[in-house]
C-alpha cells in the first residue's frame, strides 16, 4: 500500500473528477480514510500479554563502568546478581510471575550485558563469544515485550545463534545481541501506531550499538534485525549507525518513504511472511491532531526499494522459528552469504 503521499494525490485526483457530493467532499473522504486507517490499525492486532507494571519493587541497574571486551564477564557477573535481587523483591512483593521471570535471568548461564527489573523491565542478553565474533547480529523486538515475556524473544536469539553455530563456515565466530533496550509499546494502545516510543529509543539503541563496537573492534559485521515496532526504532536510529545490515520483519512501516530515505550506509532487507496480519495494516502516516500516526510506506513494496527476501508461509511470531525459511535467511545475512538469501 502507498504512503501518505499516494493517498493525497488520490485525493487530489478525485477531486479533480469530481464526486456525487460536489469537490467540497473530497476532503471529508480523505480524512474518513486515514480514520479508518488508524482503527484498523488498532483492530487488526492480536495482544499478547504483558503491560508495564511500575508497582513491582526492583533494586536499580547494576553501577557498571565502561564495556570492554575485558570486562565483559564482570558485567555478565553484575546484572545477574542484580536480576537475583529483583526476584527476590518481586517474590517478596507477591508477584510470583515477575519473580519467576528474572529468577531465569538470574541463571549462571546467563550473559546479561544488561538488567533493570524495574516497570516493564529491560534486559540485553549474548548467546556467543561477544570478545571474539567476527559476526554480531543484533536483535530488537517489538511491541509487548518485556521482562514478563521475555523468553519469547530469548528462543528467537537463541534459534538464531544456533542457526549460525551449524552453518557458519570454519573458522567464523558468531554471536546474538537480545537488545530489550527500550520500554515497547503495547500492542493494543496509542503508543503502538505512534513513533513516539521508537523516538525515545533510537539514542538508546545508537548508543549500545557504539558500546558493542567497543567490544568487538571496528572491523566485526553488525546486523541489525528488527521486528514489527522494533522496526519503527531501527528506522528512527539509522541514519548514524555503525552497522552493515538491517532488516525489517513484519514491518508497519519505519517513517521513512524508501530505504534510501533511511540514510544508512548499511544493505537494508525487508521480509514479510505469508501469514502475517501486518500485511493487513494500511501503511499511511499523517499527522492527526497534532500527533504522527501510521508509519508510511510498506518496506515490502517495491517502491521502498529493500532488498526484498522469503519468509515463507510464518505468522507474525515466526520469523526465527527453527527450521523456518525466515531463520535460514536471517543466517545469511548475518553471514555475508547475500547472493544464497532467497528472494521473494
Amino acid at each position: 500500500m502507498a504512503g501518505v503521499d499516494g493517498v493525497r494525490s488520490r485525493g487530489r485526483r478525485r477531486g479533480e473528477e469530481g464526486t456525487a457530493h460536489g469537490r467540497r467532499g473530497v476532503p471529508w473522504i480523505r480524512w474518513t480514510r486515514l480514520l479508518l486507517a488508524v482503527l484498523v490499525t488498532a483492530a487488526v492486532v492480536v495482544p499478547l500479554t504483558a503491560a508495564a507494571r511500575p508497582g513491582i519493587p526492583a533494586p536499580a541497574p547494576a553501577d557498571l563502568g565502561p564495556l570492554t571486551a575485558k570486562t565483559l564477564e564482570k558485567a555478565y557477573a553484575a546484572n545477574r546478581a542484580n536480576a537475583a535481587l529483583a526476584s527476590r523483591m518481586a517474590a517478596a512483593h507477591g508477584d510470583r510471575h515477575r519473580a519467576a521471570a528474572d529468577r531465569r535471568l538470574a541463571a549462571s548461564s546467563r550473559r546479561l550485558l544488561a538488567f533493570d527489573g524495574r516497570g516493564s523491565g529491560r534486559a540485553t542478553e549474548v548467546f556467543g563469544d561477544l570478545a571474539h565474533a567476527d559476526r554480531v547480529a543484533v536483535l530488537v523486538p517489538g511491541s509487548d515485550t518485556s521482562l514478563d515475556t521475555y523468553e519469547r524473544f530469548r528462543a528467537g536469539a537463541a534459534a538464531l545463534h544456533q542457526r549460525l553455530t551449524s552453518t557458519a563456515p570454519a573458522g567464523t565466530r558468531t554471536a546474538v545481541v537480545a537488545w530489550l533496550g527500550y520500554t515497547t509499546p503495547g500492542t493494543i494502545s496509542t503508543t503502538a501506531i505512534t513513533p513516539a516510543r521508537a523516538d525515545e529509543a533510537a539514542p538508546e539503541l545508537r548508543g549500545f550499538l557504539r558500546e558493542l563496537r567497543t567490544v568487538s573492534g571496528p572491523e566485526v559485521h553488525v546486523a541489525l534485525l528488527c521486528h514489527s515496532y522494533g522496526s519503527v526504532v531501527c528506522g528512527r536510529a539509522a541514519p548514524r549507525l555503525d552497522v552493515d545490515d538491517i532488516a525489517l520483519l513484519g514491518s508497519p512501516g519505519t517513517g521513512a518513504d524508501s530505504a534510501a530515505d533511511l540514510h544508512t550506509r548499511a544493505r537494508v532487507w525487508a521480509a514479510r511472511g505469508a501469514d502475517d496480519w501486518v500485511a493487513g495494516v494500511p501503511h499511511v502516516s499523517a499527522d492527526l491532531f497534532g500527533t504522527t500516526v501510521g508509519f508510511g510506506t510498506d518496506p515490502v513494496s517495491p517502491s521502498f526499494g529493500a532488498r526484498v527476501f522469503s519468509a515463507g508461509a510464518g505468522g507474525h511470531s515466526d520469523y526465527f522459528g527453527p527450521g523456518s525459511v525466515s531463520l535460514a535467511n536471517l543466517a545469511r545475512i548475518v553471514l555475508g552469504d547475500t547472493t544464497e538469501v532467497t528472494r521473494a
